[in-house]
């Protein structure tokens, strides 16, 4: 296979994409909704989406509470563009770029939320993403991933073996996100933040074989 550019990736498929998303990826039909009713209600909560999308998740929290605030981060500006014009109405701060890069300030946050964007990095990526993240959080806010997950270490290696014999095969840096699935197993996602800082992360609930929303607490 070609590996693609990360946004190269989901711009080439944003036709249909929502369509796509609930009907094809497992669980998807309730775990949106689910992950929604995790996030904060009180009125005017300020929220952080990384791989935000087209915002299947906050279309779900909206509908829970309109007055939310929500910040989204995401590498495709064509995503971006067909969540900004999903919800006119709403207070959202759109940003184009890596979450891997961009500062997400200190104590900003009552909740931050992630679904089906992670299973595309590796572990030690994510240490230092999820205690900027930890960082971020206002005291007692919490963190909601619903991802895919690996269903054995074997399989986890595998993953990461297979996208660096691509890589290699195919001349490319390591300095560019591509389009590959390299989940981790749900319990070592859970070590990571717990390493992060986060006192406790516990699996919420599961979808079909492989897919969990975690739940994380400062």
């Amino acid at each position: 296979m070609k590996l693609e550019k990360m946004d190269d990736f989901f711009a080439a498929r944003i036709e249909g994409y929502d369509e796509h998303m609930k009907r094809d990826i497992e669980g998807a039909s309730g775990f949106y909704a689910y992950t929604a009713t995790l996030l904060p209600q009180e009125m005017k909560s300020r929220i952080l989406d990384l791989g935000c999308g087209t915002g299947l998740e906050l279309e779900a929290y909206f509908g829970i509470n309109p007055s939310a605030e929500a910040t989204g981060i995401d590498l495709s500006e064509v995503m971006l563009n067909a969540l900004k014009a999903k919800f006119p109405d709403k207070k959202l701060n759109l940003i184009q770029g890596s979450y891997f890069d961009v500062p997400f300030g200190e104590k900003l946050y009552d909740a931050a939320v992630s679904v089906e964007s992670l299973h595309h990095f590796p572990a030690d990526m994510k240490v230092s993403l999820y205690r900027k993240l930890h960082t971020a959080l206002k005291d007692g806010g919490s963190f909601v991933l619903t991802d895919y997950f690996a269903e054995s270490e074997e399989l986890e290696k595998e993953y990461f073996q297979n996208l660096a014999a691509l890589k290699k095969e195919q001349e490319l840096s390591d300095d560019e996100f591509y389009h590959y699935d390299t989940p981790l197993l749900v319990e070592h996602e859970m070590d990571i933040l717990c390493q992060a800082g986060f006192r406790d992360a516990r699996i919420m609930k599961q979808w079909g074989e492989s897919t969990y929303t975690v739940l994380a607490a400062k």
